[in-house]
């Protein structure tokens, strides 16, 4: 049986091995996590008691970080998707963390990596409109005095969007 060891997680819970079963349920619940742990556990051929106790585990580790609905932006009036580069004044600690701050509490952006290569932060950013859009950036590009530059590429076309993870 292989095992996919998962390292300890932010949340000081001791590392979990991942075996077989348990990369199974992870697929299922990433398709739809409300598939019944009784449907769950006849695909994995485990008891449903068997499938409970595993995920309350991998969500006690982190390795089920959060359960969340996947909304449409554009059922709710958001029609504008960027994909923005952002490039920091300097990399200093102080500057990145005070950036990485500003970025994860602004409701505004749904994606920010810091990066390698020559940007400082890839992000996805999502607005009803271009004037929204243009506050956003201002907010947080424009009148930003620890951002050099940016750089906005506004989506065509959503042809793939989701985060399920493809699991060794």
């Amino acid at each position: 049986m292989q095992q996919l060891l998962v390292s300890m997680t932010d949340n000081g819970s001791s590392p979990r091995l991942l075996d077989s079963f348990d990369k199974a349920i992870l697929r299922i619940l990433q398709r739809d996590n409300r598939t019944p742990q009784r449907a769950i556990a006849e695909a994995v051929h485990l008891s449903a008691a068997a499938v409970q106790r595993r995920i309350a585990a991998m969500e006690k580790s982190g390795v089920i970080a959060r359960n969340v609905a996947i909304v449409d932006p554009d059922a709710i009036g958001l029609g504008i998707t960027s994909i923005v580069e952002v490039n920091l004044v300097d990399e200093k600690a102080a500057t990145v963390d005070r950036a990485k701050k500003l970025f994860r509490d602004d409701p505004d952006v749904q994606q920010c990596y810091y990066v390698t290569g020559g940007r400082s932060f890839i992000m996805l950013i999502v607005a009803p409109d271009m004037r929204s859009y243009e506050a956003t950036t201002r907010r947080l590009f424009a009148e930003n005095e620890s951002v050099a530059s940016y750089h906005s590429y506004l989506a065509l076309d959503r042809v793939k969007a989701g985060m399920e993870l493809l699991i060794p």
